[in-house]
């Protein structure tokens, strides 16, 4: 199980190629495991109790428990938690000290050490069966079956050392228990790198898919993305009869900013309309970036008092901030649109406020105007 496991450490950043930080600490975690049981082992070749013991075992303590503990924040990225579990990694701690000051007494150290990675395990796979926050595979029930199989001859293992130490008095007793932990040990190593692998695939598809919808520069829905999430809005708003209006936004003079200021400044114009974007939109609307240094917004549930009151936020933000922000001022032209017959489409509304867009930017920019060509906000 040793030689598999140490076979893993070196096999898995291999395999894996450049990772992200979950896939990382999955490798430190499996290499910390690796570390450790080679140490446990080790230490029997050394005279039993000497300082040399106390040492290799305390160090494997360690490994194996910190193994665990990165793995476990490991998973909890790879199930979309930002906030991670920090019992197992407090758990490994407690258990590495209590090990090294109680070594002595080998019937407290291996009810000790083998209690209290039950219960770190334990932990994990309690964590594991938490519904996630992103769609993931089956990896979970993998390495749910793995714990819950480890936890099972863990505790034995603890119990007869801590209470019926005479049937078990070495580590390496032969006893059921041993063949036992022999047979789970190499059948869940495979099973958990399996499903580090897995999870491992999951997040990067999550993350491919990501790309192929994200503007990368202003983290926005890019073009592809928004039409079909537009699509899908308009679909909904047919179907119950709400209002629905586009707005199409494009920022004034800009090819004068990447002149003038150099195309970071451009990029950060971008960046900071974004922003302001994502500050004034209403739950449940759906921006995009469409293109360069155009915009497009559909809200739902919006009449056009809702798209007057958004482009007033919007530009107020720009008016107060953009100078202290970006160093010089940005202001920007606008169509709006308005589902106006009962099976109207997104691409009817987005030609219609590209032609509302054209003729605010004809009468000098700086505006917006709606359906009607009527200006809602005064020029800048």
């Amino acid at each position: 199980m040793t030689i598999a496991m140490v076979t893993v450490a070196i096999a898995l950043p291999v395999v894996m190629g450049e990772v992200n930080a979950p896939a990382r600490r999955a490798q430190i975690g499996v290499m910390l495991q690796a570390a450790g049981w080679a140490l446990l082992l080790l230490s029997g070749t050394v005279a039993a109790g000497s300082w040399a013991d106390r040492t290799l075992s305390t160090l494997a303590m360690a490994g194996i428990a910190g193994g665990l503990a990165f793995n476990a924040t490991a998973f909890d990225l790879w199930c979309g938690r930002a906030a991670h579990d920090r019992a197992p990694a407090l758990i490994a701690a407690v258990l590495t000290i209590g090990y090294a000051i109680g070594f002595s007494n080998y019937a407290f150290r291996v009810g000790w050490a083998n209690g209290l990675l039950t219960l770190q395990m334990a932990l994990v796979a309690a964590s594991l069966c938490r519904t996630p926050a992103v769609p993931v595979g089956k990896w979970r029930a993998l390495l749910v079956f793995s714990l819950l199989a480890q936890m099972l001859v863990t505790a034995w293992r603890g119990v007869l050392g801590a209470f019926f130490t005479e049937s078990y008095p070495t580590f390496l007793t032969p006893h059921p228990v041993n063949l036992a932990f022999a047979i789970i040990g190499n059948a869940t190593t495979v099973l958990s790198v399996v499903a580090i692998l897995l999870a491992h695939r999951d997040a990067a598809a999550r993350e491919l898919e990501r790309l192929a919808t994200i503007d990368g520069l202003t983290g926005l829905f890019n073009r592809r993305a928004w039409l079909v999430k537009a699509n899908t809005a308009m679909a909904v708003s047919v179907r119950y009869g709400h209002p629905v209006a586009v707005v199409m936004i494009d920022l004034d003079h800009f090819k004068q900013i990447n002149d003038g200021h150099g195309h970071d400044a451009g990029d950060r114009a971008l960046q900071f309309v974004a922003a302001a974007l994502r500050s004034a939109v209403r739950a449940g609307d759906v921006v995009g970036r469409y293109g360069g240094e155009e915009f497009c917004v559909l809200m739902n549930h919006a009449d056009e008092a809702s798209a007057n009151a958004f482009d007033r936020r919007l530009r107020e933000q720009l008016t107060q901030a953009a100078v202290a922000e970006l160093g010089f001022a940005l202001s920007y032209s606008a169509g709006i649109a308005m589902r106006s017959v009962p099976l109207d489409t997104v691409d009817a509304l987005l030609k219609r406020a590209d032609a509302t867009l054209y003729r605010a930017k004809a009468q000098g920019r700086a505006r917006t105007l709606d359906a009607r060509g009527l200006m809602l906000q005064p020029a800048c």
